[in-house]
């Protein structure tokens, strides 16, 4: 096995990481893909510098896990943004821009009013009285923000 290991040059390295890449393109969503490069940037370093066959499977393990964390990273912090821009069934996010028509007096601060078939938490700045038309201009968790319509 050791016989093997040594024998191992710059194009196995090459070979393996356009396997695992080919191999990607039947879908394994991304998983191969950072090991296919991982495997091409040994075989790229094999071809300028002789390294041993355990330093070799240690670089590629290193590459491995940081391609990966590196586009874990990326990944994570699109996600998170596309989150907050997201609306499709976030209902109170769908509400914002909205206009209502004022059922009953809303008093300054903290209150509740229903919209739709849903009781909301509101905060308004100053007293709204029955009848007026609002909009509610934010949210922040479960508190709507309001403000009376100009």
């Amino acid at each position: 096995m050791v016989e093997f290991l040594n024998s191992i040059n710059h194009w196995h390295w090459i070979s393996l990481g356009l396997a695992l890449l080919a191999l990607e393109l039947l879908g394994t969503v991304g998983y191969l893909l950072w090991l296919g490069i991982s495997a091409l940037l040994v075989g790229l370093i094999l071809t300028w510098m002789p390294i041993s066959w355990q330093l070799q499977w240690v670089s590629f393990g290193v590459f491995s896990l940081v391609t990966t964390w590196l586009w874990w990273r990326k990944q994570h912090k699109s996600d998170r943004h596309s989150d907050n821009e997201r609306v499709l069934n976030q209902k109170e996010k769908q509400l914002i821009g909205q206009v209502i028509r004022l059922d009953h007096d809303v008093p300054a601060g903290k209150s509740r009013i229903k919209i739709a078939d849903t009781t909301w938490s509101v905060y308004s700045e100053s007293p709204l009285s029955s009848g007026l038309l609002v909009e509610i201009t934010d949210i922040k968790g479960i508190v709507l923000f309001i403000e009376e319509k100009k």
